[in-house]
């Protein structure tokens, strides 16, 4: 199956001051036709710069991008078959919304009766079809990135990037539009590209994932595999609550130079079952489950994430607790790949 889109080798490097910063650093990556990909890292970890480049928003110094096989890398925007929704949807706020999401078709001079036709259509898919004469300002914060949705998908692109379109909405808001999000691409079938530095967002949405740090990328994968087999430790650490274990202390529990425990998959016991034991440093509430954080007596601390329904009382801070788990649950991380990539 031919990519949607392709990434091959692609750099981009620039001057910031006397520093020479390479944004992002030798990437290839191919996105298939169709699929809800996620790229995810922290602030500054290149996966904006990489979106802007699919988006002609920014070119590479090196490499090539290619959209539907069709070499892209030194076109303007207006020349690719993508369209863009940014974070703060930019709508034109004297315009009503059946204006804002008519206004490419605008600009290419498409009749009104085609244009208001089609825009009207979208309002429907993004379940809007009431909010066509209200003005941007009259809308909620929700509302309004379904427009932004909308006045995107009018001009019928073959890719959609998305720039952390959800990051300015409130937590509740922000889930529920999450799973609108995802049902509105699979009905459409269009690939979407999604950027964002939340990780439990980019589990929830996507079909894979691409982790960057520093520029790099350093594991595609679907979300399961990400989060039950990271390849690097920066993605352990990255991706969900992890216990990475490095050298002496590592080998002690399972043998290997670098381990990652989830904290879910530790539980408190007796000692004929312990694996390692210490002290309750701290202890946690989050509705589902209690985390405790436990200091061992090899000096290294634990997670372990104890949930609400176990019925048991949770060991109060300062309290000594034995921990034990299923040695299936430890992943091996590869020594060579134990740390970021530079």
């Amino acid at each position: 199956m031919a990519s949607a889109v392709s990434l091959h080798h692609v750099s981009c490097v620039f001057e910031s001051g006397a520093q020479v910063v390479r944004a992002v650093d030798d990437v290839s990556l191919d996105i298939r036709p169709g699929e809800f990909f996620t790229l995810l890292g922290p602030s500054g970890s290149g996966k904006t710069t990489c979106l802007r480049m699919i988006g002609g928003f920014a070119l590479p110094t090196e490499g090539s991008i290619a959209i539907h096989g069709e070499d892209v890398s030194h076109k303007p925007p207006y020349l690719r078959p993508v369209n863009t929704v940014f974070q703060d949807y930019a709508l034109f706020p004297h315009m009503t919304v059946l204006e804002n999401v008519a206004y490419s078709l605008m600009i290419r001079g498409v009749d009104r009766a085609q244009r208001e036709k089609r825009a009207r259509e979208l309002l429907e898919v993004v379940r809007l079809p009431d909010a066509a004469q209200r003005k941007p300002g009259q809308l909620s914060g929700g509302q309004r990135q379904r427009v932004a949705l909308a006045r995107a998908l009018i001009s019928e692109p073959k890719v959609l990037l998305l720039d952390e379109p959800l990051g300015a909405l409130d937590l509740k808001l922000r889930e529920q539009m999450q799973t609108e999000l995802k049902a509105l691409q699979r009905k459409l079938g269009i690939t979407f590209i999604f950027v964002t530095h939340d990780q439990h967002e980019a589990l929830s949405m996507s079909d894979r994932i691409g982790v960057f740090n520093r520029g790099r990328l350093e594991q595609v994968a679907s979300p399961v595999d990400l989060y039950n087999r990271p390849a690097t430790r920066f993605v352990a650490d990255f991706v969900g609550a992890a216990n990475v274990l490095d050298g002496e202390d590592a080998r002690r529990l399972a043998g290997h130079p670098s381990i990652m425990i989830r904290p879910e998959l530790i539980r408190l016991g007796g000692p004929e079952a312990a694996r390692t034991h210490g002290l309750v440093e701290d202890v946690q509430y989050f509705g589902a489950f209690w985390r405790l954080r436990v200091r061992r007596n090899e000096g290294s601390a634990l997670l372990a994430d104890i949930p609400t329904t176990d019925g048991n009382s949770v060991p109060a801070a300062g309290s000594a607790v034995h921990l034990h788990w299923d040695p299936a649950a430890v992943h091996c991380i590869a020594a060579a790949s134990a740390g970021a990539r530079p």
